[in-house]
């Protein structure tokens, strides 16, 4: 299943379900499922998102365009793992360092001009010190130039569908033009996670050393709650303190994007907040697995006279603790099905309701290919369905 959700703020924020009734049967079940409003938050925006549902539990200002800082990192990091992946890089390639990677100012990692650093120190450098000599180091060896690495930045942005993003640099450092918000880090966010998670430990290891140098991960969360497992955070004047933040308990992962507070411990604290509450007041069960059967369907007309109905992908669904046994599901499929069905071929949608609120709806299908049949199989078949 691709992760990677299109998150666009209020169109995606959800509503909290509370004081759900439910009747089965001769008896009324009653469940009291009740979600406070999310806690108050003092930053210039900030989301909380279900990474496996894709579900928005908490935001302010989810699409507004702000300085990101070295949250930028996080988009140099998945530049260079998608080269890696692609095969043009790999982690044992040698890097060398250019003047104006050692010259660049702010945090660093201590990279040295003219020396040769492999892939793969470079990276935990400027993951977890969030060194911008290796973000620039980097970026060059990608590109030739940061400039063109920075237009590389800006494919992968669209790609991913961060519509309020543009990168100037591959640092964070302020630069004009250079912006993103909190719906499309939480975007980007959810696309590292999915797509490289043997990189993403990276993400939390508490400190690095290089050239003699041991520095530690910003991340106070890492050391706060053995839960959170990344990501980055950021700071400039114009930015202010920021924190992608991502935890993990009892296979329900969160993403919390905080930006522009007033302090490291606000960023923090503000993260933690957030967290607790997504992971206290909700829950997000697998509803369907991918390939799993929802219901055999009678296919008229055909070599075969019935085809299975399966999701092709893990489907979750975000929602107050306590609903999962109130939860209805409804299938909507065609009455009749008429042959021939390829295998693949979508044949109707499965979607789960909570006091008639859809939590999530999924695609149906077919599991195998039946041809048309004989024209003995269609007659026949016509007289039946003229019966039915």
């Amino acid at each position: 299943m691709n992760n990677a959700k299109k998150f666009s703020g209020a169109g995606l924020i959800a509503r909290l379900l509370v004081g759900f009734i439910v009747t089965t049967g001769p008896f009324t079940l009653q469940a009291q499922v009740a979600a406070p409003s999310p806690p108050a938050i003092n930053a210039k925006g900030y989301l909380l998102i279900d990474f496996n549902s894709g579900h928005v539990l908490a935001s302010k200002n989810p699409d507004e365009r702000l300085d990101p800082a070295s949250i930028t990192k996080l988009m140099t990091a998945y530049a260079v793992f998608r080269a890696i992946k692609s095969g043009q890089l790999s982690l044992e390639d040698e890097v060398l360092v250019s003047e104006k990677a050692w010259r660049t100012p702010g945090s660093r990692m201590f990279i040295e001009v003219g020396n040769r650093v492999p892939i793969e120190l470079l990276l935990p450098g400027m993951i977890i010190q969030s060194g911008n000599d290796a973000s620039v180091a980097l970026a060059e060896h990608v590109a030739g130039t940061e400039a063109s690495f920075a237009e590389i930045m800006n494919q992968l942005a669209a790609e991913l569908g961060m519509t309020n993003t543009h990168y100037q640099n591959s640092t964070g450092l302020p630069a004009e033009d250079h912006y993103t918000s909190a719906a499309d880090i939480a975007t980007l966010a959810s696309a590292l996670i999915n797509e490289f998670p043997d990189y993403y430990r990276w993400y939390s290891q508490k400190q690095f050393t290089y050239n003699g140098i041991t520095q530690g991960n910003r991340n106070a969360l890492l050391w706060r709650d053995e839960t959170v497992d990344g990501m980055k955070t950021g700071y400039t004047e114009s930015a202010g303190y920021c924190l992608v933040s991502s935890a993990e308990r009892d296979g329900m992962r969160l993403i919390a994007v905080v930006l522009g507070t007033k302090s490291p411990a606000a960023r923090a604290n503000e993260s933690q907040a957030l967290l607790n509450f997504g992971f206290r007041f909700f829950e997000t069960p697998l509803l369907w697995d991918k390939g799993e059967v929802i219901e055999n369907v009678r296919v008229w007309k055909g070599t075969e006279e019935a085809t299975s109905l399966v999701v092709t992908e893990q489907i979750y669904a975000t929602i107050p603790r306590g609903a999962l046994e109130i939860l209805k599901t409804q299938t909507a499929i065609p009455a009749q099905i008429i042959a021939p069905v390829a295998a693949g071929r979508s044949l109707g949608t499965i979607t789960a309701t909570v006091s008639g609120e859809t939590v999530a709806t999924a695609d149906l299908y077919s599991s195998k290919s039946i041809d048309e049949g004989s024209l003995a199989q269609i007659a026949w078949d016509e007289v039946l369905l003229w019966f039915e």
